[in-house]
């Protein structure tokens, strides 16, 4: 089964069997080595209970379809890209449906330098061959494992000064996903961490709750949990552990504008005067952090696959986005979960304060709605509707991706979905008072 909606804009997700299945992944295998005419790739896989049989499926496409395939078995996402580049493959593929329900699964695909394959460089052509069909195998690739997880540990770990990092009592929330299988080895080189290891155990049925961190209610365990064990510090990882989200020593849920102000000036500590991307939805809080620490902003339209192009033509040393993916340049241009983790025990133990308190500044200064989703009828229209009502208004405005509206004290940004007739808002006000008025008016004009 080949459901042609599985073709995202940046990846391939869908429901397992009814969307896809282990014949549509071989065909994507296939047409992928058919199209790139990779000579060797890599392959990994998730914990999710159909992951196995689907990247088993891959491997036999890709190779058929004449590469040599490093099988590199249960890994997270970011250590196929890491693989990808240091074994200097010419692509590479994670079998992984990241964040979604257990019924779900997916692909993420790259190419040399994990360059991401998305809907306008490659993914469209994938799925035209995948849909034709193929000729006789030709000469056949070999297929051997691979394993890269010393050199996975050593890279993340490369990050940062573990000398420097003190006893912080942390809370992981695994989520029985990815992040379960990979901090454990690097865990061993921080014996003095006091971590508090929750639903480690890697399960594709994910009895605890989604791997889905942004939404609240995957989040109250974590919250609670910090409270409990007094916690210096929360984590909160998705499914294949590409993306970490923190808590604060109160329990308090820290917005990934705010984290990606802070691992900014980390960055910026060991890279004076380098580029830092962020994108659309952004609090101010991220550029005028950026700025202040001496590095040039850059704003950029969301998703990772604009993000890791724009890295590589401004040669920037970050990139953070609002849904917690953090890109380092020396993290082959791509997103990682376990660096931003280390960069905060670290960045926690230089201080020597709470989060809380580094926090306090942002959290009195910036107020965040939150992405809030709407359905709409007419997204062009609605769109067209909020410009000419805020043009009018003196509201300065940028189409970057969707429409962005700035005035002096408040701002927002509204986009559509990619795959839904939905419109997202995120809205940023100089107070609190005027986040709430700005919220609810704008919000009363998308859904009138």
């Amino acid at each position: 089964m080949l459901d042609p909606s599985v073709f995202k804009a940046y990846d391939v997700r869908g429901l397992y069997p009814s969307q896809l299945d282990e014949d549509g992944a071989y065909r994507i295998g296939r047409a992928y080595v058919e199209h790139f005419e990779p000579r060797a790739i890599a392959v990994g896989r998730d914990m999710r209970l159909s992951s196995p049989d689907m990247a088993r499926a891959v491997i036999e496409g890709a190779a058929d379809g004449g590469a040599d395939v490093s099988d590199l078995g249960l890994v997270g996402t970011e250590m196929v890209y890491h693989a990808v580049t240091e074994l200097q493959l010419e692509g590479g593929i994670c079998v992984t449906a990241s964040h979604n329900p257990k019924e779900y699964t997916g692909m993420k695909i790259v190419r040399r330098g994990a360059l991401p394959v998305g809907g306008d460089s490659g993914l469209a052509e994938i799925r035209a061959l995948a849909e034709a069909g193929f000729a006789d195998v030709g000469r056949r690739g070999d297929v051997r494992a691979e394993d890269v997880w010393s050199g996975f540990v050593s890279k993340v770990l490369s990050f940062v000064d573990v000398a420097k990092i003190r006893p912080l009592r942390v809370v992981v929330d695994a989520a029985n996903g990815m992040a379960g299988v990979m901090l454990p080895p690097v865990l061993e080189h921080l014996p003095h961490l006091d971590v508090v290891r929750c639903h480690f155990e890697p399960d594709g049925s994910f009895p605890n709750h989604e791997p889905n961190p942004l939404l609240p209610e995957n989040r109250e365990f974590v919250v609670a949990k910090v409270r409990a064990e007094s916690a210096d510090l929360g984590v909160a990882y998705d499914g294949d552990a590409d993306r970490c989200f923190f808590v604060d020593d109160g329990g308090e849920f820290v917005p990934g504008d705010f984290v990606t102000a802070l691992l900014a000036e980390a960055v910026l500590e060991r890279s004076p005067g380098a580029k830092v991307i962020y994108d659309v939805r952004a609090s101010r809080a991220v550029p005028a952090t950026i700025e202040r620490a001496g590095g040039i902003a850059l704003v950029n339209r969301v998703g990772h696959a604009f993000i890791k192009q724009r890295m590589r033509k401004e040669d920037a040393a970050f990139a953070g986005e609002v849904s917690a993916h953090y890109y380092f340049k020396d993290f082959s241009q791509a997103d990682t979960g376990v660096v931003p983790f280390l960069m905060m025990l670290e960045l926690l133990s230089r201080r020597g304060r709470r989060l809380s308190e580094i926090l306090a500044d942002y959290r009195s200064r910036y107020f965040l709605t939150g992405e809030i989703n709407t359905p709409v009828a007419d997204v062009p229209l609605k769109l067209q509707e909020l410009k000419e009502r805020y043009a009018a208004e003196g509201g300065r405005i940028s189409h970057l991706d969707g429409v962005s509206i700035d005035f002096d004290d408040w701002h927002f940004n509204v986009r559509p979905s990619n795959t839904e007739p939905l419109l997202r808002l995120n809205l940023e006000a100089l107070s609190e008072e005027l986040m709430v008025e700005k919220r609810d008016e704008v919000l009363a004009l998308i859904r009138a």
